[in-house]
């Protein structure tokens, strides 16, 4: 086999490992290492500090509890109620924002019912906002709740506890305070701030007003009724996650469901449940340690999921009071924002929210620079084909070289044509000439696969921001590009919406992916063609390949790889074109 072919293999098997990498990643990667929970013997709560807890409303089928002690769910639920009667049944504080419509129960104090008003179920700009929160009793109950668990004889507020408050709407200018006292004389109190966006500050205080000492612990939870169900992205995490002392914990729905409660005592961060563009999540005070609990269990039919924390007991003697204060984020999962939280309030890893996944130290700086590019030309469309620019220029040297090196191998074609005509019974001496010619006109055979193998990384991580950020969603290009994150929705095979039909998903061939596709046979008519006819067809049928793969890919992606091979087009047609000229001139002059 002479070096010549030796170097047409290489780059089919670039290729070929390239797109096996990418089906790969799309298929299994994206999981993020699990820490398993810490052991120690420390206790968050004091020896006085109760262990269990139970709801005072009857319930059809009793929830297990925590180990932490905070019950899972007391309330009765009817699935088939609608869920706007739902949150009519119970007395409840309008929650007023740009950012954020909904209430808050007063009956047990839950944040259980709000919608994004920004954003929308989908990308026509009359449909629904996108519901976050909904009360116990709704098919998608999703809720926090805040209060405190103690030690016997202590009557603390509960799920059906009814609070008063000081007034009927919560707006950033507004806050609130919820109240409740109780038959002992211990009163219980709220206050709930919210900013612009979406934070919610709460100040869990308790004023004893009893005779006698009492010790309690803050609690604070999410729960949430899930089920598994459409397409799956395993490059993705979706469900509870936290950071445990400074180590980012994700933790799937099935192996919560299949390997029971996951515990961490004398914790420090943050916890909450994520999708792939919302979050909630509850941030305990900057000093505060904890239990944490991640548990699933079944209630009314419906597979519920929390995560809990427990904060250390508080002693209040009588006619003192103590407080508490935890922060409660529930909205979109916006970078800018997540990243100002971190800052402000000192959480750590809040940004981790956003699956970035493995390739981080990539994908984020690629999203900033996205970023960056959006504000300067308002289109994320623009801001990719601008990117794509700074990544050519980044690896214009080595991108020269390699096309130089092709161009060279081209010229060089007809020579080794004539060598192994001329020694076609002699391998070994055939391999010999062919190397003293690489190494007389200075062609690096290898130097071709380099700069696509670069790219590999940057195409993941463009892929990840693509298709992970919020920022994407519904984003528009021009025409029919409505939104970079989804897949282009015009189709080859149905004549682009002429022919009313459903394709097949298989038979998904947008324009874009078409153009991307027609980009890859130009550029190869420009390499060398390999002398071996299989070899050949091989090659020459990966730009059919990459059409199909790419077609259900974001849009944004694939503009991305289409403008990407259109300035290498016209990098590698420059050099070739200069090569040429050069050669000319070269036997023009030795013939004179």
């Amino acid at each position: 086999m002479t070096p010549e072919t030796n170097e047409t293999r290489n780059l089919l098997l670039a290729l070929v490992l390239s797109t096996a990498v990418l089906i790969g990643w799309y298929v299994y990667v994206g999981e993020q290492p699990k820490p398993q929970p810490a052991a120690t013997e420390e206790t968050v709560a004091a020896t006085d500090a109760p262990d269990t807890v139970h709801d005072a409303l009857p319930v059809t089928a009793e929830p297990q509890e925590l180990a932490s002690g905070i019950a899972a769910d007391g309330m009765s639920a009817t699935l088939s109620k609608p869920r706007t009667e739902i949150i009519q049944d119970s007395p409840r504080v309008r929650i007023a924002s740009d950012a954020l419509h909904g209430s808050i129960s007063l009956k047990g104090a839950r944040f259980d019912d709000l919608t994004l008003a920004e954003y929308r179920e989908d990308v026509d700009k009359n449909s629904a906002d996108v519901t976050l929160l909904s009360p116990t009793g709704d098919n998608h109950t999703y809720f926090g709740q805040f209060g405190w668990l103690a030690s016997k004889g202590v009557v603390v507020p509960d799920a059906s506890t009814i609070w008063q408050t000081d007034s009927t709407t919560l707006t950033p200018e507004k806050p609130i305070q919820l109240f409740w006292d109780s038959p002992q004389g211990v009163r219980f109190e709220l206050d709930i701030s919210l900013d612009d966006h979406f934070m919610f500050t709460i100040t869990q205080r308790i004023v004893n007003r009893a005779t006698g000492t009492i010790s309690v612990a803050p609690y604070g939870l999410i729960n949430r009724a899930y089920k598994q169900q459409g397409e799956q992205f395993l490059i993705l995490h979706t469900g509870p996650l936290g950071v445990v002392d400074d180590t980012l914990m994700e933790v799937d729905y099935d192996d919560l469901k299949e390997e029971g409660t996951q515990t961490f005592t004398n914790s420090s961060g943050w916890f909450g449940i994520t999708d792939k563009y919302w979050l909630t999540a509850i941030i305990p005070g900057e000093e505060s340690r904890f239990k944490t609990n991640y548990q699933y269990y079944e209630n009314q039919g419906q597979d519920r999921y929390q995560v809990d924390m427990l904060g250390k007991s508080i002693t209040i003697p009588s006619g003192t009071a103590q407080e508490n204060t935890v922060r409660f984020f529930a909205g979109a999962k916006e970078v800018s924002l997540l990243d100002s939280y971190a800052d402000v309030h000192h959480i750590p890893l809040f940004d981790r929210a956003v699956d970035f996944g493995v390739l981080y130290f990539l994908t984020k700086p690629i999203f900033l620079l996205l970023s960056y590019f959006h504000k300067l030309v308002g289109n994320f469309g623009v801001a990719i084909l601008l990117l794509t620019v700074v990544i050519k220029l980044v690896m214009f040297p080595l991108a020269n070289k390699s096309y130089k090196s092709m161009g060279q191998m081209k010229n060089l074609m007809p020579k080794m044509q004539e060598i192994r005509d001329r020694y076609e019974d002699d391998r070994i001496k055939m391999n010999q000439e062919i190397m003293e010619l690489y190494k007389k006109e200075g062609v690096n055979p290898a130097s071709g696969c380099l700069p696509m193998l670069l790219q590999i990384p940057v195409f993941f991580a463009l892929y990840k921001v693509l298709f992970v950020t919020i920022e994407m969603r519904h984003a528009p290009f021009f025409g029919w590009i409505q939104d970079l994150s989804a897949k282009d929705p015009t189709n080859f095979f149905t004549m682009f919406g002429l022919l009313p039909w459903d394709a097949p998903a298989f038979l998904h061939i947008g324009i874009w992916p078409l153009i991307m596709s027609a980009t890859m046979v130009i550029q190869q008519k420009l390499n060398p063609k390999p002398t071996d006819p299989v070899q050949a067809q091989v090659i020459a049928l990966m730009p059919y390949a990459f059409l199909f793969l790419f077609a259900n890919f974001p849009a944004g992606l694939v503009i991305y790889w289409a403008w990407n091979n259109a300035l290498s087009i016209i990098q590698q047609w420059f050099i070739t074109r200069n090569l040429g000229d050069g050669n000319k001139k070269t036997r023009q002059t030795q013939s004179g």
